[in-house]
């Protein structure tokens, strides 16, 4: 994937922004009509979901998932190339591929409060114990408007350059920002990022999808096999149901008898044998140590460094003399 680009290109102004503020808006990314029809085409869903239990989803919100079976103009906004270039960029480096995590309706009623500040990598407890200094990210989110968001009905709060301060359980309310745009824009938002659904402090109820992306490796919120059973996914693009979760993600992680779970979009599953799927460098190691050429007493590796890394480096030092 092409990665460098011009200064002034919108692909790098929000990665450049995502670095240095945790966010990004993007105005004007899909045209008005695409989410008029999306969000007429969620009314019916809306009217008939239920309010949210609990004190983090908010007892005046509405919310549902699955969007992609619920409306064919879902599938536009998830594979947006901006959105997944985006995606490629901050998640990229930490995962054989990313995935979709979750897509979901949201409607803040008339009334609703400011939900509580979070971050979403927060669901998974190992986002807390990785070095920040690494710059890992564990999640993107987009949230899409599907009516005008602003400061009076409940428009998205972020906390500017709160990803660089999460030893920081809540920062001062006077610090965020109302991420206020208009529908066809989109507010990108990193899963380290500070940030609560405003109040609701108007008439009419504001709604909005999100959409986001998690490294392969992850469990995500919303569980793609359930969300999209194979009789669902056969129904999408091959690209589409493979961020859905048809794809092995290496080293065989999240297979179907020891395959990749794509087998099931083929239509007849029978009981095949397993099929590796592994990352060059494990086969590589895996050909070094056949071969010999790794000694046991030699295999020290630094933390987080491979096994083949660490012997390579030595072939390399003792090259070198």
């Amino acid at each position: 994937m092409e990665k460098t680009m011009s200064t002034a290109s919108p692909y790098a102004r929000c990665v450049a922004d995502l670095h240095e503020q945790g966010y990004t808006i993007i105005k004007d990314l899909v045209t008005v009509d695409l989410i008029a029809a999306l969000g007429t085409g969620l009314d019916a869903q809306f009217a008939a979901t239920e309010f949210s239990k609990g004190s983090f989803s908010g007892a005046e919100t509405r919310r549902f998932a699955g969007l992609l079976k619920r409306s064919p103009h879902v599938a536009s906004l998830v594979e947006h190339d901006l959105i997944l270039r985006i995606s490629e960029e901050m998640l990229g480096p930490w995962c054989d591929h990313f995935s979709l995590n979750l897509t979901q309706a949201i409607e803040l009623t008339p009334g609703a409060s400011q939900q509580v500040p979070h971050r979403d990598q927060d669901m998974w407890p190992c986002s807390g114990f990785v070095d920040r200094e690494h710059g890992m990210e564990f999640l993107i989110n987009v949230m899409w408007p599907l009516s005008d968001f602003t400061q009076d009905n409940g428009a998205t709060l972020v906390w500017p350059g709160s990803h660089r301060r999460q030893d920081e359980l809540l920062i001062a309310p006077e610090e965020a920002v109302m991420a206020e745009m208009a529908p066809g824009s989109a507010l990108v938002f990193l899963g380290s990022t500070l940030h609560a659904a405003g109040a609701n402090r108007t008439a009419l109820p504001r709604r909005g999808v999100i959409i986001s992306y998690c490294l392969g490796w992850l469990k995500p919120y919303e569980l793609p096999w359930l969300a999209y059973p194979p009789e669902v996914a056969r129904q999408f693009p091959r690209s589409l149901a493979r961020l859905a979760g048809y794809r092995v993600h290496r080293p065989n992680l999240g297979t179907y008898e020891g395959r990749c779970p794509s087998l099931l979009l083929d239509g007849t599953v029978e009981t095949p044998g397993a099929v590796d799927a592994l990352l060059p460098e494990q086969e590589e190691l895996i050909r070094a140590w056949r071969s010999g050429i790794i000694d046991p007493e030699q295999s020290d590796a630094r933390p987080g460094q491979s096994f083949l890394s660490a012997t390579l480096d030595r072939d390399v030092q003792a090259s070198h003399g």
